[in-house]
């Protein structure tokens, strides 16, 4: 059956969100783009730059609801000698008065690039006979330099895994409020590994460990026993007090700097008790005070 508009909605006059999800190949903007269809975005990949306009266009005219958040992967294949052509395009969508445009870009260092491209044995899009995977990276980075500057959200995804990159765009493209700096808050057990991508990692291994209380062992940080349990520690109360008071006095530098996102890590031996309960202690006290915050917690994923 098909829809029609009365069956999705009419579009409000202004209320369409268009993200332009860029940056260099391999970077990621496959897994930006399923991070925003998962979360309602209507979602185009590979569209060549030309086509923006009318694309957008048809879409719009249809006046069904279901185009009110648009995501389009742009990539330089169909931009082979210059960029000039794709800002044109999006200082001619800035321009309109009928939605919000913003641009999301995804840089990677050359040497994850090449790694990620050797694993995969895929073909970078601008590499030819005569020109190498590093040359191909290199002319791409050229190219999209002027888009980079231009871009709302840069996103280096050299050290992320796909969980951390998803809950960047969640956090700050999804639920964002203005300008402000999203907060992500992590846990991680040291045993599995530091997280690869954080702006502060704290330790609170010296803590109590609930591990070692057989009854408490398997439940997680999240729980009512562990909670109760960590909640009666004198160290663990100092602990959260002292995380917030530095965080309290280092977040409105960090605001000021403009930056996008600020990831802090919270370490236990496991990941499952102590880091737990912290992150969601300090996600619960920042989450009264700032619009943008989020969790997770890595060894409960």
């Amino acid at each position: 059956m098909s829809s029609t508009a009365s069956d999705q909605g009419a579009r409000l006059p202004g209320s369409v969100r268009l993200t332009i999800v860029t940056g260099l190949s391999g970077s990621g903007k496959s897994v930006a783009l399923h991070s925003l269809e998962d979360e309602g975005y209507y979602c185009i990949d590979n569209l060549p730059a030309a086509l923006l306009p009318p694309v957008i266009d048809r879409l719009l005219d249809s006046g069904l609801a279901i185009y009110e958040k648009l995501a389009i992967g742009i990539d330089m294949r169909s931009e082979r000698d210059s960029s000039d052509d794709l800002l044109a395009l999006l200082s001619g969508l800035r321009a309109r008065d009928d939605m919000q445009v913003e641009v999301l870009f995804l840089d990677t260092d050359r040497s994850t690039l090449v790694t990620r491209f050797s694993e995969t044995r895929r073909k970078h899009p601008l590499s030819s006979r005569d020109l190498t995977l590093i040359a191909a990276i290199d002319e791409e980075v050229r190219l999209l330099e002027p888009v980079k500057s231009e871009a709302e959200l840069v996103v280096d995804t050299s050290q992320l895994n796909l969980h951390e990159l998803r809950d960047i765009i969640r956090t700050y493209l999804l639920g964002r409020s203005g300008n402000s700096l999203s907060l992500i808050f992590q846990s991680f057990g040291f045993k599995h590994g530091t997280p690869a991508s954080t702006d502060f990692t704290f330790d609170v291994r010296c803590l109590p460990n609930p591990h070692w209380e057989p009854e408490l062992r398997p439940f997680n940080g999240r729980e009512t026993p562990i909670v109760e349990f960590l909640e009666e520690q004198p160290d663990v109360v100092d602990m959260l007090n002292d995380i917030t008071q530095f965080l309290d006095r280092w977040l409105p530098l960090f605001d000021a700097e403009n930056r996008a996102y600020l990831t802090v890590s919270i370490g236990c031996t496991g990941g499952r008790h102590r880091s737990v309960y912290l992150v969601e202690q300090l996600a619960a006290r920042f989450g009264k005070i700032r619009d943008n915050v989020s969790l997770r917690h890595r060894e409960l994923s």
